[in-house]
């Protein structure tokens, strides 16, 4: 009983240990982040001798920032509706059917998110050209659109595998037609996970720099621009855009997971 218990409490010591280290692992960096942004020099290192607000203040009267924070807000916006309602028809054709060249389907619309970023980038930019698209907008949102539709797919699939047929059922007893009883059952049914896939994808989105960069026109979104800022040198100008970026997210990250938490006890 005894080598139990101490085995036990290893285990613990063991498990806490690791997880402390993985959270270090993970917000040490983000906090030397946003640190080097109050750095008042024009190159970040330490030692930090003084302390400035100026990166934060110059990012919002910065007109090129402000400006590429909407033009990437806007396409992460466009591109997320554009993958919610694809993925969302193809998971209600995939889920709790059989029938000939499903397998074949599943593995086409799952193909984007396996393919490596820069072969995917340069996937489309040839297509791209292909098809007569001009770098810009449209070609990032059409882009980002295919690449996170997978998700999409695979979070709608595995809420619905959790519905319980008897609902469905039940609507159409009462005279209900499919189209009736997918807006009446199945859709209130899928909408946390339609919440959750929304923010993942506007976040891969707004985040995504390969398919941006190969398909971008001569307005930059935030990660090219954020790389174009490297290429003349380490400032804490970057940091306070970073930092911006940062927060940006994850107010987003936890707003939603707040409101699916929330949705999820009301039902």
């Amino acid at each position: 009983m005894n080598n139990r218990v101490e085995t036990f409490r290893g285990n613990r010591i063991f498990l806490g240990c690791a997880y402390w280290a993985f959270v270090l692992y993970v917000f040490v960096p983000l906090i030397l982040m946003v640190l080097m942004g109050f750095k008042d020099s024009n190159f970040i290192g330490f030692p930090i001798r003084s302390w400035t607000l100026d990166w934060y203040k110059g990012v919002f009267a910065d007109a090129e920032v402000l400006s590429t924070f909407g033009y990437s807000i806007t396409i992460a916006i466009l591109s997320t509706l554009i993958s919610i309602m694809v993925g969302t028809w193809i998971a209600v054709l995939l889920e709790g059917r059989k029938f000939w060249g499903r397998a074949a389907i599943f593995g086409m619309t799952i193909l984007p998110a396996l393919v490596p970023g820069i072969i995917s980038a340069i996937a489309f930019r040839i297509y791209a050209r292909y098809l007569g698209i001009e770098p810009g907008m449209g070609a990032i949102i059409w882009a980002h659109a295919v690449h996170n539709v997978p998700f999409v797919v695979l979070v709608i699939m595995a809420r619905l595998s959790t519905l319980p047929k008897s609902q469905t059922e039940a609507a159409r007893d009462l005279g209900a037609d499919p189209l009736v009883s997918f807006i009446r059952v199945t859709l209130p049914y899928l909408v946390p996970a339609i919440i959750g896939a929304s923010i993942f994808c506007l976040l891969l989105s707004f985040d995504d720099f390969v398919r941006s960069f190969f398909l971008g026109g001569y307005e930059p979104t935030l990660p090219v621009l954020i790389f174009a800022k490297l290429r003349s040198g380490m400032s804490p100008e970057i940091n306070a855009i970073a930092t911006f970026a940062l927060v940006l997210t994850a107010a987003i990250g936890l707003w939603a997971e707040r409101f699916t938490r929330r949705m999820n006890k009301e039902r």
